[in-house]
């Protein structure tokens, strides 16, 4: 395989029985485009956004963030959501996904006509209240009219829980209340929840451990994960969760991201190190290598820096 014009790079060599419980398949969801570029200091342009969000559905993804309806005072960086949803170009075989934290967000959304929505909530409580403003419950109080009002405009609704391996300001968190909090998100109505370990602290033990807790009460093949990279410890605690059961990941091109509310939280793991791995083991993304780190190299050229994603610095040093 051709990487990036450069780097040659024969993943399927590398293809061989492991003896591991993983998938067959693996359903990647994009989210550089919101959770990503969110963290940027600078917000990026709408026609950038356009851009990114258009050679992003290109690749294959099973769904992709676009942006979020939150206040611009908060997050001044997805402030032109509605204008990058009017502009770009559709495609039926990649959703769009609109993160919304209440009902003024929730009718912005469908104003946009956005494919998806998602809601969010946290396994801490003092995240929780630093994130959004509200305990855990009062979170959930927020969410049934939106929840409501998206069933009955036929949105699906998927659900992210933060903090699920640890928290920035209560340290440790256990599995009972992460539990809770993903039963309270399927039993609103969420087709799908993102476990979140927003500061990329967990560990190969650790996600076993949460994801053979939660397999008791939920089934994890409507649970995804969506791990930071801080300790570079995001591709092994992917890999086991496809070994506990789970075949829903969320990545971001480059390595886009980071966590606004935990220090030295670097971003979100690398859309392409997830393929490069998956590759290797034979495992089907439907998501090409090459295309993904041609978008990578046009987004860090914008943002002027290198990426985070270390198949991408390796195929584009030649």
């Amino acid at each position: 395989m051709r990487c990036g014009g450069v780097c040659r790079i024969t993943v399927d060599s590398f293809g061989c029985e492991l003896g591991m419980n993983t998938p067959a398949e693996v359903s990647l969801v994009e989210v550089g485009p919101r959770d990503g570029l969110q963290n940027e200091p600078v917000p990026t342009s709408v026609d950038f956004r356009v851009d990114l969000v258009e050679r992003l559905a290109d690749c294959g993804f099973s769904a992709l963030e676009v942006g979020s309806f939150v206040s611009p005072k908060w997050v001044p960086q997805m402030a032109d959501t509605r204008q990058v949803l009017d502009k770009v170009r559709r495609s039926n075989d990649t959703p769009l996904i609109a993160l919304v934290p209440n009902m003024v967000g929730m009718n912005a959304a469908i104003e946009a006509n956005v494919d998806r929505i998602a809601i969010f909530s946290a396994a801490s409580e003092s995240f929780s209240q630093k994130n959004t403003n509200c305990s855990i419950k009062e979170s959930f109080e927020r969410f049934k009219p939106v929840v409501e009002c998206a069933k009955n405009n036929s949105i699906p609704v998927r659900g992210y829980v933060s903090c699920v391996l640890g928290c920035p300001y209560e340290g440790g968190i256990s599995a009972d209340k992460v539990i809770a909090v993903v039963e309270g998100l399927f039993e609103l109505g969420c087709y799908e929840v993102s476990l979140g370990d927003t500061i990329g602290v967990g560990t190969v033990t650790g996600t076993k451990k949460l994801l053979l807790e939660l397999a008791k009460s939920v089934s994890l093949e409507s649970t995804a994960v969506h791990f930071h990279d801080t300790y570079g410890q995001a591709l092994p605690n992917i890999l086991t969760a496809l070994e506990c059961g789970v075949s829903i990941v969320d990545s971001s091109i480059g390595g886009l991201g980071g966590c606004p509310y935990a220090k030295g939280a670097s971003g979100n793991v690398a859309t392409e190190d997830v393929v490069y791995m998956l590759d290797g083991m034979g495992v089907q993304t439907g998501v090409e290598l090459e295309k993904l780190v041609d978008i990578s190299k046009f987004v860090f050229a914008n943002l002027k820096r290198s990426p985070a994603s270390r198949v991408a610095n390796a195929c584009l040093s030649g």
